[in-house]
């Protein structure tokens, strides 16, 4: 379970948050809906602690998230921004699994873990696998993003606008992807977007 308590942000004199509470359940997919420039990113960014809030907690299964090892709550963590920020020198499927390459996991492994988050995506490996990032559509680098957040199973997902760059059936199927991936990996998924009619 996560929970933010009294949470408050201050930018010099600029008050961007104040006392704002929610609980998000184990496993659910939580909305955050509201207008650019209203601090849902900031919100965002506060779980895995990218921004510090001026005021209030955060807590996850009833411990502050100050009280966890920052490397490791982020490697729980997985995040999908608006844009899919593709490594453009690298094909679709290492930048699918690029954090296992960088733990040293075997080729062959990441070629199976590639070809199965592709999948779990919508997207067919046989064609996508090896084409380029910018050989793809708007709809299709973000469904690679969803796949790379997800490759270690994360507990937690952020999503930061994932549909926002997109037209409105894209990004309908989008957040079907993600729906999905919470149910298949137990994971609890957190959307900011300032689209009412997008949310799950």
């Amino acid at each position: 379970m996560i929970e933010y308590k009294n949470i408050s942000k201050k930018y010099q004199d600029q008050e961007i948050l104040k006392d704002v509470s929610f609980t998000v359940k184990k496993g659910d997919i939580f909305v955050l809906v509201g207008p650019s420039g209203s601090g849902k990113t900031t919100l965002l960014k506060m779980f895995n602690r990218l921004i510090e809030p001026t005021k209030g907690e955060i807590l996850l299964d009833d411990k502050s998230i100050k009280d966890y090892d920052l490397r490791k709550l982020r490697e729980k963590t997985g995040y999908v921004l608006q844009t899919a920020s593709l490594f453009p020198n690298l094909t679709v499927g290492e930048n699918i699994t690029i954090v296992l390459e960088q733990e040293g996991v075997s080729r062959k492994e990441r070629r199976k873990k590639q070809e199965e988050l592709l999948k779990s995506v919508g997207l067919d490996p046989k064609l996508y696998c090896d084409r380029m990032p910018n050989e793809l559509s708007g709809g299709e680098q973000q469904r690679v993003a969803i796949a790379r957040a997800v490759a270690k199973k994360p507990k937690i997902l952020l999503c930061d606008e994932p549909t926002g760059a997109l037209d409105y059936n894209t990004g309908k199927q989008v957040l079907k992807i993600l729906q999905d991936m919470s149910v298949k990996n137990h994971s609890t998924v957190i959307i900011v977007t300032h689209n009412a009619a997008l949310a799950p």
